[in-house]
Formats: C-alpha cells, structure tokens, sequence
C-alpha cells in the first residue's frame, strides 16, 4: 500500500512538473509575441509615413458619388487627379461602402486585411510549424505583427488598398492545390458533400478567377497554371473571370464599356511611371533614363525576358515539389512586369521572405544528412555522410539573407530619396541615391532571379512526381 501511494505521488509530480514546464513556455511565448508587436510597432512609427487612408477616401468618394446617379469613372477625387481605376466587378463589391461614413469603411477595409493577412499567414505556416513542432498560434501570432511592419503591408493598411484581399483570394488556391494533391486519401465518415467538395480542392481556380475580376495584375497565374499544365485550375479560373465579368456587363452594361474601352488605357489615371513609389521595371527604367515615362521598347524588352525567366524558374520549383515558392516567383514577376507597382503592392516579398528562412532552416537541420546518389544529382537515403560544416554554412547564409530581405522592406530606404521630374532630377543625390531610389524593385530582380526552392516541401502534383521529390517524400 505505502509503495501504491508513493508510486501516485510520484506521477502526481510529474504532472504537475510537465505542467509547470507548460506553463513557462507558453509565458516564454506570449513574451515574444509581445515583443515582435511592439518592435513592430516601433518600426512603422520610425519608418512609415503619415497614413491618412488617402485611397480610401478615392474609393468611397467614387462610391457616393456613383450611388447619386453619376458615371462611375467620370469621378474626380477633391484636390487631385485621382479616380476610380478599378474594374466594374470590384466597383460592385465596394458600392455597400456608399452606405458608410468614410472611417467606418476603412475601419471595415482595416479589419478584413488584417483578418485576411492572418488567414494567409495560418496557411503559409501551418506545413512549416508543424515539422518544426511549434504551435500553429504562436507562430502565426508572431508572425504577423513583423508582417504588418513590412513596407507593402504597412502602406496597405495605412492607404485603405486591398492588396492583402487579393492576396488572400490568389492563394486560397495554393490551399486548394495542397487539398487536391491529397485527393487520393480515403475520406472521413462525417465528410458530407458540399464538405467533401470543399476540402477536395476541386474549386482551385475560382480564388486567381475573383481576384482577375477585381484587378487584372492576377491574370498571369493563369498563365502558370496553363504553362505547368495543372488545366483544370486554369479552366476554373477562366471560367470564374469570364462568368464574372459576362454577369457584371449584364448588370452594369455602361461601366463595363467606359472601363474596357477606354479607363484601361489611360495609365496617366494613376501617376507618372517615374514616380518614388512605382517600384516596378517600368518605373526603374523611367528613374534611370531620367525621364517622366518609361522607354516602352526597352521595357517591353525587359519585361519579357523577366516574364520568361520568372515563369520557367516557377515551373521548375512546383517540378521539383514546392508550389509555394512558384507561387511566389509569379507573383514577384507580375510586380516586376507590371507597369504600375506602387510599394504596396509587393506583398509577394511575405512569402519569399517565408521561404528564404524555412531553406535556411531546413539546410542547418541537413548537417550530416546523406548527401547524393552517385550519377542521380537527387537527394539520397544512403550514401557517404557530408560534414556538418557546408550545410550549415549554406544554411546561415539563407537565413543573412533573410533577415537582409525583411530589413530593407522594413526601413524602405527609397523614400529619403524621393525625386519627382520635371522638378528635380532622380541623380539629384548621386548614384547611390539613384540605388536607394531604386532599391525595392532591385531586390526583387534578384530575388526572381536567386530565390531558393525546396524539394518536396509543398507539392501539388495531381499524381505525378518528379524523382527528386519522391525520393524526399519518402525520408
């Protein structure tokens, strides 16, 4: 009996120690996620500007002044030469805001970026949590204040834009190709049909299809989709733009007609390609030809090769098993391509900082893994055993550039820098000025050029493999 006791009080305190040890981690945890917080809030103090939601106020001018009965694109914003550039479909969405006073709407537009920023962060960093057996709460609630820190976040939210919807919209088919790729697996007994559907993946598409209707920037993931042949996505989502705009015509036949025959064209509605904030191919070309607009020869040029370059760079990353990073790879080339890429539309660099820090974390944990199969040039299972020191050094190197990446968006050392033709040159400070003016879409460049991916880490196969990834999915 004496033993049976002592034996429960033993258990008893070894509970009670796990307990104590759970505790203190998850105190450990809430204390990082409330330092990332406050750093991050420290930095758009020191390195944002003064937000006034100024497109914001465009928008739900627009909106009032089109719910009174008036040509949705003849709308001039007070004091400047700024309009309703938007497609019709995305005037549709907006038009409830009429019934709004203007900081109740972006108090709304406020509250669904962010709620639509942690949905992203939730899906980029679930796979990654997961191996690295972290909670899935304390990653994404780290993450996120350091994302709202970023330059295209922070003017984002600060401007009243909806590039974080957008965003979410083109990769909730990133979820949906991870759902489909596993369609094979035996379903659940509780899966009804509308449930089963969901989770099947089948409606992968529809997201880049809404997200096309609403800005056409998009449109180029379609392109991936039909050039790594994943047709069914594609169809889907040229179907959802088509359905979308046919039913937009029918009910807005004007709007329709003045946007696509006429608001399309006019690029000058949004600003001169030269200008600080257009961090884009054609506005580096403007900048460095010191020119009000962009040389269309040389940026046509240009822009095809980048396309070239950033579509078969994507293609080989989902060959090789990760669709996440070709998901960014696309979506940093339309922002290179692009005519108009204002910096808040550079949330792409979110993921490819997601994926620069999980290949550098992945290659430190490499030390002393089997290096290759003899003549396969694929990862092996067996075989001579590397030193611990290349990987990690491979691995430290990804990680610098990282934390580099996430600096510079942080500081977005362009604005000290900012010229504006005809009045001051873009040499106005030197070379290195002219760099620093330049240096987001610099980055970019680079990064479409060198970002790393990771074999086998977010297949989305529909069945077929390539070598490299089968043999990594079956470490």
């Amino acid at each position: 009996m004496p033993a049976t006791v002592s034996g429960r009080r033993a258990r008893l305190s070894g509970v009670r120690r796990r307990l104590l040890a759970a505790d203190r981690r998850t105190l450990v945890r809430l204390g990082l996620v409330a330092l990332a917080t406050y750093l991050a809030w420290l930095a758009v103090g020191a390195f944002g500007r003064q937000y006034t939601f100024f497109d914001m106020k465009i928008y739900h001018g627009a909106m009032v002044w089109w719910a009174n009965g008036n040509p949705l694109y003849d709308f001039v914003a007070p004091q400047t030469t700024l309009g309703f550039t938007y497609p019709p479909f995305a005037a549709l969405l907006m038009l409830p805001m009429a019934a709004l006073s203007m900081p109740v709407a972006a108090l709304v537009n406020l509250l669904a970026s962010l709620t639509a920023l942690t949905a992203v962060m939730i899906a980029l960093l679930h796979p990654i949590a997961a191996r690295l057996g972290q909670p899935l709460w304390f990653v994404v609630a780290l993450a996120v204040p350091l994302a709202v820190a970023l330059e295209p976040v922070r003017e984002t939210l600060g401007y009243g834009q909806v590039n974080l919807l957008l965003f979410a919209l083109v990769l909730a088919d990133l979820v949906a190709l991870r759902w489909r790729s596993r369609r094979g697996l035996p379903a659940r007994p509780d899966d009804g049909g509308l449930r089963r559907f969901f989770f099947s993946g089948a409606w992968a598409g529809v997201g880049i299809g809404l997200a096309t209707s609403i800005k056409l920037t998009p449109a180029l993931f379609i392109l991936y989709l039909m050039l790594t042949r994943q047709w069914r996505a594609a169809w889907t989502a040229v179907g959802t733009a088509l359905t979308v705009g046919c039913g937009v015509f029918a009910v807005m036949p004007a709007e329709s007609t003045a946007y696509f025959g006429t608001v399309i064209w006019q690029t000058e509605r949004v600003g001169a390609a030269d200008m600080t904030p257009n961090q884009s191919l054609a506005g580096l070309l403007a900048r460095l030809y010191d020119m009000i607009e962009t040389p269309t020869l040389l940026w046509f040029v240009f822009a095809v090769l980048v396309l070239v370059l950033g579509l078969d760079r994507a293609r080989a990353a989902r060959a090789d098993g990760d669709e996440l990073t070709a998901f960014t790879l696309v979506g940093l080339t339309g922002n290179i391509i692009s005519p108009i890429s204002w910096t808040h539309h550079l949330v792409w660099v979110i993921p490819a900082l997601i994926v620069l820090a999980d290949t550098g974390v992945r290659r430190w944990d490499a030390r002393g893994l089997p290096l290759r199969v003899p003549g396969s040039g694929v990862a092996a299972l067996t075989g001579p055993r590397i030193g611990r020191w290349w990987p990690t050094m491979i691995g430290l190197r990804h990680l610098f550039c990282a934390g580099g990446l996430y600096l510079l968006f942080v500081i977005s050392p362009i604005w000290p820098y900012e010229h504006q033709l005809p009045e001051v040159s873009h040499y106005q400070d030197g070379l290195f000025g002219a760099v620093l003016e330049n240096s987001l879409v610099l980055t970019l460049i680079v990064l479409v050029t060198t970002l790393p991916w990771r074999p086998g880490a977010e297949p989305a196969f529909y069945g077929e493999r390539s070598t490299a990834a089968a043999l990594l999915a079956r470490r």
